[in-house]
């Protein structure tokens, strides 16, 4: 898993909704947040990028911190 930075909002009940996340230097802003799970003290939320490219964040709320997991099957780099 690969850390990312990520700009996201949070709801007036603390759902979080990742806009944009940054990886290797390139800017993938979000079209779309589908799936969300926890496990553990992480919740991992499936976005597609405005190519249709589908990416899983993973959102560590304890660390603040945000990381892309690679999508089995996907030709994404992450």
């Amino acid at each position: 898993m690969s850390a990312v930075e990520v700009v996201a909002r949070f709801d007036l009940h603390g759902k979080v909704y990742p806009q944009v996340f940054v990886w290797q230097g390139q800017t993938y802003p979000i079209d779309s947040v589908g799936r969300r799970w926890q496990e553990e003290t992480e919740e991992h939320i499936l976005v597609m990028d405005r190519t249709g490219k589908v990416f899983e964040l993973i959102f560590s709320r304890l660390e603040g911190l945000w990381r892309l997991k690679t999508i089995p099957g996907s030709s994404d780099p992450a």
